[in-house]
């Protein structure tokens, strides 16, 4: 058979009506994951494996892992439309993967243009969503070889060169962001040592030993910075914000959209199909790509259409492209990713190489029902744009309260900790005074997230080669990553002194 035969079949299982019916609940159950900080995909597939294996249970073996599969899926992919409706509105991620639309998406939306903002995250995420699905049928098995010859060395190289193209981020002053990635990798050794189990920077605190949550981060530095910057400033003249007349994409900025909807998802979908690599990874690189290739950079972080479309693409790509090694290879690429092996596996069956021969109804099945659902989730989002829109109206009396509430329930739902309100509140101070003095927060985060990674991948590396740091460059990829990280960082250097060099010799 070929694979649009096994494709055909699997619209077959996928359109049977409690598939669709799960991957309705699915998709919503999802968005609504999305919208709330904190709970997260992870958390929502998690809690609601149980959920499915009672609603399956009457079914044959088979049956039931599809449709159970088909539901969790959606909840995944669902989260990462969700995640940019708070990013957008409140200045609140509600994933990890959308701290970026916070960037350019809240500007937007302070300057009345919520509703394009939203229709183009719908669009792109929906776009992204099926190139990623097109990937995944066509390309699964070459892509899980390439991604298989990736070792420590060339993660460490890779991850360095998302740390080098945090200077893309860097807003005036190349100088803070350089300072505030290097607060974010101290923040990221927080906790116990994984190779030798020595506590970092703990100070005997056991709420510590686990680290900081990078959600708690993210959320108190945008969220509650944004809150404070409202209420420290006085910043409550509401008839600062322009009505919103337009909830549909102009049709510039569509044109602005369409290369950075197309760019973000197939640099989404590829960062996907590496495991460990991530959504927050792929938006991240998406938004310096855009940056970088704008013939307007200075207009990104001010509501800049391209600064949403991109990551929101990317994200949503990232998502269907870490399905390839999971479902090919047996190899879960993220925290999701794992639950749902563990979900599969709890009905016998085995990712892997043997999947498609073995249960096609259960692969070809989950495929075929992520188009569906990318379908349901465009069609739900797009009528609720102007919903949605409206939020950015309400008085500032009423939204401010509720921003917090979202803040504090997602952190507390997560770590069930008072220690991280504490922290979360102290971040949004940070990030109040961060904003005020200029000092970009965006490279913070991204450092967080990398630190971690880098650390790990280096150590593993050098145990490999015995503590030779030759292996970095004696790989061809790694060699590779390493001289565009280095290029990224030299080259603008070299441009602004050869810039100056030619104001002197015409002054002369």
């Amino acid at each position: 058979m070929t694979t649009l035969q096994f494709l055909a079949d699997g619209f077959t299982v996928a359109f049977q009506w409690q598939n669709l019916l799960f991957a309705f609940i699915g998709v919503i159950i999802g968005t609504a994951v999305g919208v709330l900080p904190g709970i997260g995909p992870m958390s929502g597939v998690a809690l609601l494996i149980p959920v499915t294996a009672t609603l399956t249970s009457g079914l044959p073996t088979e049956a039931a892992a599809a449709s159970s599969i088909i539901l969790l899926a959606g909840v995944y992919y669902g989260a990462m439309y969700g995640g940019s409706t708070t990013s957008i509105l409140l200045n609140t991620p509600g994933e990890s993967s959308s701290v970026v639309t916070t960037l350019d998406g809240y500007q937007m939306a302070k300057q009345g243009r919520a509703g394009s903002a939203l229709a183009i995250a719908a669009i792109g995420s929906f776009c992204a969503g099926i190139i990623a699905l097109l990937g995944l049928v066509l390309l699964a098995k070459p892509l899980s070889s390439i991604a298989l010859k990736f070792g420590p060395a060339e993660y460490f190289s890779l991850m360095l060169l998302g740390l080098a193209a945090v200077s893309g981020l860097a807003g005036r002053s190349i100088t803070k962001a350089l300072i505030m990635t290097v607060l974010g990798l101290m923040i990221g050794t927080i906790g116990i040592d994984a190779v030798s189990g020595i506590e970092r920077f703990t100070f005997g605190q056991p709420t510590l030993f686990s680290g900081i949550e990078f959600l708690t981060i993210a959320v108190g530095l945008f969220a509650l910075g944004e809150v404070f910057k409202t209420i420290l400033e006085k910043d409550d003249d509401d008839g600062k914000i322009a009505k919103i007349n337009r909830v549909f994409p102009t049709k510039q900025d569509f044109k602005d959209s369409v290369v950075p909807i197309a760019r973000g998802s197939f640099l989404g979908f590829f960062i996907g199909v590496l495991p460990g690599a991530g959504a927050t990874l792929a938006s991240f690189f998406s938004y310096i790509t855009e940056k970088k290739f704008s013939k307007t950079p200075e207009k990104f972080g001010k509501g800049h259409i391209a600064g949403v479309a991109g990551p929101e693409s990317a994200n949503n790509a990232a998502s269907g492209g870490a399905m390839i090694p999971l479902l090919t290879l047996g190899i879960p690429g993220s925290g999701t990713t794992a639950i749902l092996m563990g979900a599969l596996v709890m009905y016998n069956i085995q990712p892997g190489p043997l999947l498609f021969d073995e249960h096609p109804e259960v692969a070809w099945g989950l495929i075929a029902s992520m188009f569906i659902g990318n379908l349901m989730l465009l069609i739900l989002n797009m009528p609720l744009v102007r919903v949605f829109a409206k939020v950015i109206e309400t008085p500032k009396k009423y939204l401010l309260p509720i921003i917090i509430a979202i803040s504090f329930f997602g952190v507390y739902a997560v770590q069930y900790s008072t220690f991280d309100l504490y922290l979360l509140l102290a971040c949004g101070i940070l990030g109040y005074l961060f904003a005020k003095n200029d000092y970009p927060v965006a490279p913070l985060v991204l450092a967080l997230v990398l630190g971690p990674m880098i650390e790990n991948n280096m150590r593993r590396a050098l145990t490999i080669s015995n503590g030779h740091f030759s292996i970095f460059v004696s790989k061809p990829l790694s060699l590779v990553f390493l001289i565009v990280a280095v290029s990224w960082l030299l080259i603008p250097i070299f441009m602004k002194m050869r810039g100056k060099n030619v104001i002197i010799n015409e002054e002369e």
